[in-house]
């Protein structure tokens, strides 16, 4: 079981995948009117409890006085994605060594917010999607496929043969986003702010890419490189 705390992140599952809700908790002191009458409508189990007891279950997570327990977060199949016809096609970002949930939670919005992407992550030395990646998310796991593979080294090639491009994102020695221009169908791969892509991975990368910066030698947070990546990719798909 997964629990979603928030209005937001729970109005979001309602729209979309009210099935994957088991039941919603209220505070009763608190007005849900709108989240009671969607959980009525798709026959999903609406409890309101008095303060004590909500907050005996809420355990003081910010979760505006509702809580959903969910079924298991259900990852995609990626030849379902690597097969939409090319008219449909979706660019893939994998994520490389991306282990902190608030980053992933980030990157899931984010790319919920451009449309028309997917999320590849590995199973070992990598997050999962647990309770603090989709409170970051916000709801953006909604409208995201999220596909978990075991490793990223074969998937790279299966993505080939499909047809897809691999760009990897690099601090040096990459090309200039500003004047690099993406082939597509493209499959993007993102590593951590601290340990990168990993080098197994790098050797299967098409091409690799660098986001210009004159300032202070910092390393952009992987959450905040993908924001810019997925403008540039969205900006340059039209």
């Amino acid at each position: 079981m997964i629990r979603l705390y928030g209005k937001n992140q729970i109005l979001e599952r309602l729209k979309v995948y009210p099935e994957t809700i088991k039941k919603i908790i209220c505070n009763q002191s608190v007005n849900n009117k709108v989240i009671k009458e969607l959980a009525l409508r798709n026959n999903i189990a609406h409890i309101a409890l008095p303060d004590k007891e909500f907050m005996s279950i809420s355990k003081n997570v910010n979760d505006q006085g509702v809580i959903a327990e969910t079924q298991e977060f259900l990852y995609h199949d990626l030849q379902q994605i690597l097969q939409l016809p090319d008219e449909n096609k979706i660019t893939l970002i994998a994520l490389s060594n991306i282990t902190d949930p608030q980053n992933l939670g980030s990157i899931l919005r984010t790319s919920a917010c451009f449309g028309r992407f997917a999320l590849i992550i590995p199973k070992h030395r990598s997050v999962s999607i647990n309770e603090t990646v989709l409170k970051v998310a916000c709801g953006g796991e909604n409208y995201i496929p999220v596909i978990q593979v075991t490793n990223l080294i074969p998937v790279l090639k299966q993505v080939k043969d499909a047809g897809y491009w691999v760009a990897g994102t690099v601090v040096d020695e990459g090309e200039n986003i500003a004047d690099f221009k993406f082939q597509f169908p493209l499959c993007l791969v993102i590593g951590s702010e601290d340990k990168g892509i990993r080098p197994g991975v790098i050797a299967h990368l098409d091409f690799k890419v660098t986001l210009p910066m004159p300032g202070a030698r910092l390393s952009l947070n992987a959450a905040v490189a993908t924001a810019i990546f997925c403008y540039e990719v969205t900006r340059q798909r039209r």
